[in-house]
This record gives C-alpha cells, structure tokens and sequence, in this order.
C-alpha cells in the first residue's frame, strides 16, 4: 500500500481567544505534503464562545531569515503556489506594494495571482475612503491588473524573519535577510 496523501492531523488544543479572552479557541494543526515545497503546516481554529476564527500555513521546517525573491517574467509564473507564513512581509517593488504582518496577521496558501488578488482587495478598500486620491487609486488599480493578466513583469519579494514562507518553483530563490533590512521593515531584532 502506497504512502498516504492528502492532510495528516499532528495536534489540536484550546488556547485563550485573542478576541474574548476565554480559553475556548480550539485549534487543529493538519501537516501536508506539497510537491516542490515540501511538508506544510496548517492551523485552523474557531472560538467556540465568540466565533472568532484563526488559521496560519508555514513550512514545517523553519530555515531561518530569509528573502525568497521570485520574478514574473511570463502570465505561467503567476500560478506558482506560495506559502506567506504570519511573520512574513510581501513586497512587489515595481508596483510600490507592501504588506507588513499586524498583531492579528494570519498565514495562507495561495498563487501569486492570488497575492496580487490580496493587493488589489487591500487597495479597494482603502480607496474607498472619501479622502483617497481617485487618480492615484485608478493608476495603482491598472497596475496591478495588468501584472495579473500577465501584461507587466514584476519581482515577488518575501521576507520572512522565521523562514516558514516559500514559493514553489525552481525560479524562486531564498537568500540571507540582513539585519538592517529586518529593521527597516519594522521586526524587532535581538542583538547579537
């Protein structure tokens, strides 16, 4: 009999809700193979007092800091899977997008598409502040359409301080993060 595919539950435990405070958030970790990526962890988890809901995704094997840098030169490169684990920021430096981690950040599995979906969602809603700059909106909104039909090159940069991100394609590459870069982009690191 083959190996088993598919998600193999590792844990499940209640914590404290960040939301409530009651210790009624049950969470599952589920443990996944993924070609190219390797193993991955996912964690899904729901208050059973307030409905609060949480998940995460992450490499299993912490690699240490790092920045995976991945550039889309072609409309295929925008189906690579990524990993975006919660202490990661994603930057796409020739657009002039970012995404820091807040304190209630949450891990996902998704294409880069679906990374540029995420931009694209973030943009709309903070264009849709009376005060917005319409033109500004427009001109950022085409951009990223563009980069999503594949009619706009562009690099998907990943800096993650625990290594648990990834990109799934042999294009991709993980390269040291230097400690000024950590800083600049607001983690807080040990001295040493």
């Amino acid at each position: 009999m083959g190996e088993e595919r598919g998600p193999r539950k590792i844990g499940e435990y209640v914590v404290r809700c960040p939301v409530c405070g009651r210790e009624t958030l049950r969470v599952e970790e589920y443990i996944y193979e993924v070609p190219m990526l390797g193993k991955v962890i996912i964690s899904t988890g729901k208050c059973t007092a307030c409905g609060y809901r949480y998940s995460d995704a992450r490499l299993a094997e912490a690699r240490g800091p790092s920045k995976i840098v991945y550039p889309v030169q072609k409309p295929e490169d925008l189906n690579a899977l990524v990993v975006v684990s919660s202490s990661a920021t994603v930057l796409v430096p020739e657009l002039g997008l970012e995404a820091r981690p807040g304190p209630a950040a949450q891990g996902y599995i998704t294409t880069v598409e679906g990374v540029l979906d995420r931009f694209l969602e973030a943009l709309e809603a903070a264009c849709r502040d009376p005060e917005a700059d319409r033109e500004a909106c427009e001109k950022n909104r085409r951009a990223i359409e563009e980069a999503k039909e594949g009619r706009r090159q562009f690099t998907l940069v990943i800096v993650d301080p625990e290594g648990v991100s990834a990109v799934a394609s042999e294009k991709a590459r993980r390269e040291p993060v230097s400690r000024e870069e950590l800083e600049r982009l607001g983690y807080i690191v040990a001295p040493g």
